[in-house]
């Protein structure tokens, strides 16, 4: 037998030899170049961001022998998406100001800010920080920002979740001291940091002091957590490392059933890479639930692939040892045998969107935002008019697992006036926005994803523009369906486990997937591959049209195309007549 150390990745060596994510990124940021090294790139997505370059300016920056047009973007940890209109108002000032005058809503319920300048990281995230938010672990090899059911109720169901999803935060936190080192500490009249000897990392002290939970070397890969109902899975509890579904009786939380393993990413060049779902574990009470999850978070974190990160998501370790090998450890870390999971389970799934009764006497109103990007043209106007809206009502904003906000607390008599000011700013509303807009989800992607093999946020609404009319025709306007699209396999998006999505498999070239649901558990299937960018829109009315005519009663579209299977699906819309 083999005595060799296994050979761990290089991300491993820098992270070990960070100082606890310190690198030299303050010595980087004196220097006064416009990007960072390798190593330093992999320690900022611990501080929130990554850098990225406009792709569509490489060719003129090469002409101009400049290398690239680099930015950062930086993205926020907002546990549950709940945020006040003050600090909404603060990030869309400072996304005129230090960005690229957009906003970007993510599929996490959090914000980003792209096309900041290097010289402008660390003022960027100073103001953020002085305005009570953070971006300490919204990327990385930590826990990232925790998912939860994002409507405004007046009950206590709705308010355990939101009072365990930010304890969660803070106990699955890191607690390195380089962030507030490096991005709050005072700097001199040249701009450069003077170390506050609070935050020194002493290189005698130990690992298990500085980081209790994480250690030296953090984990071996990015980590998830979400916590929904099982009538409502708005947040794709499936897809989570750790999804944490609430079990209710008699109007109060008893517990929680604990999934884990959820992880869209694959490669699909490496073979044993794959998108999983999370798979049911034990049951929690409210009084076990965080050291439960810090219990499977250790196991991963000892137990996880550093060797390969390709293959280092939690997913594998599930599926290599088997639920119930891993459940064993996790009750081994957390000291007691946890109970089975109960019966329940996601069964609904609300995206919050229009008016919804908070149960106060008073009301939230969903707004889609389109892929979650907020921007002002000649045509709409997304940041006056949330400008508008948070000056005139002040009240809290919720972000939505579908890249859209919620305005909450709006009193009757003010509904109007709320309606008034986005019809003001050519936003459309709720009501006028069609259903399969409503449900559809794209990722960033080009120009300023460096993973990106396609076009994703920037050609999603035009491919819904030429399916809203065959969807009419058909008779399947009001049809409730996920279409997800992503620029690569990564899964940004949650394109697996949706009815319908479009991942970007080669230039201009789209794997088709069908057969998951609205519902987030199921797995979709390969549908067809390399399907060329002009004909997606005829591959997705013909399964459509197939769905149509072959429905059964009740049938969503991925239940069908999960029925039929792939090859059957093919024959059928291939037969089908087009609308």
């Amino acid at each position: 037998m083999s005595t060799d150390a296994p050979k761990l990745s290089a991300v491993e060596k820098i992270k070990e030899e960070s100082k606890f994510l310190a690198g030299t990124i303050p010595e980087e940021i004196a220097a006064g170049t416009d990007h960072f090294n390798d190593e330093n790139l992999q320690l900022l997505k611990f501080h929130g961001s990554y850098q990225q370059d406009d792709r569509d300016r490489r060719i003129e920056a090469k002409k101009a022998g400049i290398g690239k047009y680099y930015s950062m973007m930086l993205r926020l940890r907002i546990p549950g998406g709940r945020i006040s209109s003050d600090q909404f108002l603060k990030m869309l000032d400072m996304c005129d100001e230090l960005g690229n005058s957009t906003m970007k809503i993510t599929t996490r319920q959090t914000i980003q800010l792209h096309g900041i300048l290097k010289q402008n990281l660390r003022p960027t995230i100073k103001r953020i920080n002085d305005m009570a938010l953070s971006t300490l672990a919204a990327c990385g090899d930590v826990n990232r920002n925790i998912m939860c059911c994002p409507a405004k109720r007046n009950d206590s169901v709705h308010a355990e979740l939101e009072r365990l999803t930010d304890e969660l935060t803070e106990a699955m936190a890191p607690k390195t001291p380089a962030y507030h080192q490096l991005w709050l500490s005072e700097t001199d009249a040249d701009g450069n940091v003077i170390s506050d000897e609070k935050y020194m990392v002493s290189d005698g002290t130990p690992a298990e002091v500085i980081e209790p939970l994480y250690g030296a070397t953090y984990l071996p890969r990015k980590f998830k957590m979400g916590l929904a109902l099982p009538e409502d899975n708005c947040i794709d509890i499936y897809t989570q490392d750790i999804g944490l579904l609430a079990v209710v009786q008699d109007g109060k939380i008893v517990g929680y059933n604990v999934l884990v393993g959820g992880g869209m990413g694959t490669t699909p060049a490496k073979k044993d890479s794959f998108p999983a779902l999370a798979k049911r574990m034990a049951f929690a009470t409210p009084e076990q639930v965080v050291g439960v999850c810090q219990a499977v978070l250790k196991v991963q974190r000892d137990n996880g692939n550093r060797e390969d990160r390709k293959l280092a998501r939690m997913k594998y370790l599930v599926a290599n040892w088997g639920i119930e090998k891993f459940r064993a450890e996790v009750e081994k870390y957390f000291g007691e045998p946890l109970a089975d999971c109960t019966d329940d389970d996601v069964h609904g799934f609300d995206d919050h969107m229009g008016w919804q009764e908070q149960g106060d006497g008073k009301w939230s109103y969903g707004l889609n935002i389109e892929n979650g990007r907020l921007y002002d043209d000649d045509k709409i106007q997304f940041k006056a008019g949330l400008r508008s809206i948070c000056h005139r009502f002040k009240t809290e904003i919720r972000m939505t697992g579908h890249q859209s906000v919620i305005f909450t607390d709006i009193e009757d008599s003010d509904k109007d006036e709320l309606i008034g000011l986005i019809k003001a700013a050519g936003i459309p509303t709720t009501e006028v926005t069609s259903t399969v807009r409503r449900w559809s989800m794209a990722c960033v992607a080009l120009p300023t994803c460096g993973l990106a093999i396609t076009e994703s946020e920037r050609r999603l609404p035009s491919i819904i523009d030429k399916l809203e009319e065959p969807l009419a025709k058909l008779g399947l306007s009001g049809e409730r369906f996920t279409i997800r699209m992503t620029g690569c396999p990564n899964g940004c998006a949650r394109p697996y486990n949706a009815d319908l999505a479009l991942v970007g498999k080669a230039k201009n070239k789209y794997t088709v997937f069908a057969g998951g649901g609205w519902l987030g558990n199921r797995l979709a299937y390969v549908y067809k591959d390399l399907v060329p960018d002009d004909i997606v829109v005829d591959e997705m009315i013909g399964i459509f049209s197939a769905f149509k005519s072959h429905r059964q009663d009740g049938e969503s579209v991925g239940d069908f195309c999960a029925r039929v299977g792939q090859e059957d699906l093919e024959v059928l819309a291939a037969a089908a007549p087009r609308p």
